[in-house]
């Protein structure tokens, strides 16, 4: 039966909570306490419409998983749907979205991109809480800045008088080929930066077969994102594991009919990190609406929780306990796709996976947005490389985090990656451009990468080498090789 807002509005605390989205009515009464981000964030639009907030970070198909039939209550009356679509065309916009859309009418041509920097610049002019998402790492965000930092200690022994007229940078990830040894790593809510979202990122891979792999936390159902794909496109499957297994499955199951081609297991990511830029956001939307906020005395307390952001309420369901010896043998049990192990940030742990069997290792930490002070992904690729050459013949061995240039990708296949993922860049392409400004990006590393090959005397994949980067400043980390 349709339903009138008075109606709803009835129902607008945590014994009774009902939502409008898209002119829908939901009862999420039993859904609160499940909630990944908790029940305060529901609780703020008990009883009114919910959808500029919801559909942001959600999934089209959430609903449908996470809420009974029972629970869909069916659409709004007429009179209701009509004075939503008025009150929605005479909402005053806020003073961060006038900013943001206003530097975003300026926005340099495409011609004048040229490097990932210059994208990355434009990303500034976002929506503040998309910007605060994105951009945020943890704690004083020293691993995130060193990830990058780390590529200027490896330098290049070049050779010349080689023949490299002819050179072809295409590769191959786990018998899939692509042109380029580059691929989309996992990221979440695209949507935030572009309403198209993660298709963007489909779409602007598709010409080049760049592999998309497409996080569990999307903000598109993997089912759109799979739709938006070529024939001949290839898509991996970044799982975040929920602490119950039926849930897992579930999860897996899926993306198995919709035709992605292997699981990106996350492992560094157990537990929500102290993004505090993420958690600001909020606040210094507020103030700039309402002004600053000052300390009265006797008002909150010491022990007060400042809230998990938007990244950490992604993963609070999350598996904690996690094992070489149980995990690893479950999901070998649930699924015959290959199996690369997402989050390995020291040469122990690298060891285990080879010993597991697994298909691949991405050497990552979470783009330096989980531990403070994990090792840079070079630096353990590096050590990798050093201590531990037969693991190459193993597995493949990827890594990303920090890498901004074409030269960055070429020392990391010189270390022994087969391949190179770029998360932010291709969430700042798409938020910046849309499709077209992902197939920028592509055609920038692109030229990066067959330029640094030519200038090293290789014409190929295969000959880039260990011998072909030296480490400088070999004192900057204790106790290397």
């Amino acid at each position: 039966m349709p339903w009138s807002l008075q109606e709803v509005s009835q129902h607008s605390d945590s014994k009774s909570c009902w939502v409008i989205i898209d002119k829908k009515v939901y009862d999420v009464t039993n859904f609160l306490q499940e909630h990944p981000g908790g029940s305060s964030i529901i609780l703020k639009y008990a009883g009114r419409d919910a959808t500029s907030a919801y559909e942001p970070i959600h999934p089209s198909d959430a609903l449908e998983k996470n809420l009974e039939p029972s629970q869909h209550l069916g659409p709004l009356d007429n009179e209701a749907a009509h004075a939503l679509t008025k009150a929605e065309a005479l909402k005053k916009k806020t003073k961060d979205e006038i900013r943001s859309e206003q530097a975003m009418n300026k926005r340099p041509p495409l011609n004048r991109i040229i490097s990932l920097a210059d994208i990355e610049a434009i990303i500034l002019e976002l929506r503040y809480w998309a910007w605060a998402y994105y951009c945020s790492a943890a704690d004083d965000e020293i691993s995130m800045q060193e990830n990058a930092r780390a590529f200027n200690r490896f330098f290049f022994n070049a050779r010349v008088m080689r023949p490299v007229s002819k050179c072809d940078p295409s590769t191959k990830i786990l018998g899939f080929e692509t042109t380029l040894p580059i691929f989309v790593s996992g990221a979440a809510l695209a949507k935030l930066g572009h309403p198209l979202g993660e298709v963007n990122i489909t779409k602007g891979c598709a010409p080049s077969k760049i592999i998309q792999m497409v996080s569990s936390n999307a903000s598109l159902s993997y089912a759109e994102i799979a739709a938006a794909s070529s024939p001949s496109q290839t898509l991996f499957f970044q799982l975040y594991k929920h602490k119950d297994d039926a849930t897992a499955l579930k999860r897996i199951r899926e993306v198995e009919q919709l035709g992605y081609k292997a699981i990106f297991l996350t492992v560094d990511a157990i537990v929500p990190s102290n993004r505090e830029r993420d958690v600001r956001s909020p606040w210094v939307l507020d103030d700039q609406e309402t002004g600053i906020k000052v300390y009265n005395d006797g008002e909150g307390a010491a022990d007060s929780d400042p809230g998990l952001g938007v990244a950490g309420a992604l993963i609070v369901n999350d598996d904690r306990d996690m094992t070489w010896e149980k995990t690893i043998p479950w999901l070998r049990s649930v699924t015959k796709l290959p199996i690369v192990i997402k989050g390995i940030q020291c040469v122990e742990d690298a060891i285990l996976a080879a010993e597991a069997n697994v298909d691949g290792i991405l050497l990552s930490n979470h783009g330096g947005r989980q531990l403070e002070y994990a090792l840079p992904p070079l630096e353990v690729l590096y050590r990798l490389r050093m201590q531990q050459q037969p693991i190459f013949n193993k597995l493949e061995v990827y890594i990303d985090g920090g890498v901004r240039r074409g030269t960055d990708v070429v020392k990391a296949v010189c270390l022994g990656a087969t391949a190179v993922g770029l998360g932010r860049p291709f969430l700042y392409a798409q938020s910046a451009y849309g499709e077209v400004g992902v197939r920028k990006l592509i055609s920038i590393l692109d030229r990066e990468i067959v330029t640094a090959m030519r200038l090293m005397g290789v014409a190929k994949i295969a000959e880039l080498t260990p011998d072909m980067v030296e480490r400088i400043c070999s004192h900057y980390y204790p106790g290397e090789v």
